[in-house]
């Protein structure tokens, strides 16, 4: 593995499972101390444990992502623990399945309400931050969903999804004479536990169907890309968008 991020510290959010998992674990191996953060504490600290048993560094904080003050504790949590805050990586979502008669606007608000307004006050809480790091990176998961219409269902999510693409542009504007970089990582048909559910039906068969590459993608592939942006590597790379998804958004 190589060793990019020796010295650099990292807040990655619903890092209880998945990709948020993969991707603590990745910084980690490469040198980051990770600050754990989900709405699972026992997911949570297992992943923390699992990563400090194999040498590296790791706290877990409980953080909803749409609380304003739980992201502040959080981010206090990062500069107490590790003593500074330079890499934040936006990951903890939701997703909704509905046809838009069928969602109600409980529904709507819960979707946008994490995969949209909590990236939004991640970036927010963890600003000053960033900026005394010298190396902020900014990492928002966002999804194939965030720029095509998909299946014509979730509309919650890729709106929210597509918020995030276009509000990590934003900010990449906003900070690029700052030493922030802000990218989105917009990951294709992955598989996690989410579509366990899936496995050996005709959704999952739908989803290799319209996959170039005919497979599904693994959380470690989406943490690599994490990982590039994260690590001087992408110095001069702000306000990209990285598909990583079999070639789904080529066709």
């Amino acid at each position: 593995m190589v060793d990019r991020l020796t010295g650099r510290a990292a807040l990655v959010t619903g890092a209880g499972s998945g990709i948020g998992a993969a991707t603590a674990r990745r910084l980690a191996a490469e040198g980051a101390s990770v600050l754990i953060t989900d709405v699972n504490d026992v997911a949570g600290e297992r992943v923390a444990g699992q990563i400090t048993e194999a040498g590296g560094q790791a706290r877990f904080v409980h953080l909803d992502v749409t609380s304003e003050p739980q992201w502040q504790a959080a981010v206090d949590a990062a500069l107490r623990a590790f003593g500074r805050l330079d890499i934040l990586v936006n990951n903890a979502g939701m997703g909704d399945l509905a046809a838009i008669e069928d969602t109600s606007l409980e529904d709507w608000n819960a979707t946008i309400g994490v995969d949209q307004t909590g990236v939004f006050l991640g970036m927010k809480s963890a600003a000053a931050a960033l900026a005394a790091s010298g190396h902020g990176s900014v990492i928002n998961i966002s999804s194939i969903f965030g720029t095509s219409g998909g299946f014509g269902t979730s509309p919650a999510y890729h709106a929210a999804k597509g918020a995030v693409r276009t509000l990590t542009k934003n900010i990449a504007l906003h900070w690029a004479e700052a030493g922030i970089r802000v990218n989105s990582v917009h990951p294709g048909f992955i598989d996690t536990p989410l579509l366990d559910q899936a496995k050996g039906t005709p959704v999952e068969q739908a989803m290799l169907d319209v996959t170039p590459m005919g497979r599904l993608g693994t959380p470690a592939e989406i943490a690599a890309g994490v990982a590039y942006l994260a690590s001087d590597d992408a110095s001069f790379v702000t306000g990209l968008e990285l598909y990583i998804d079999g070639g789904y958004l080529a066709r």
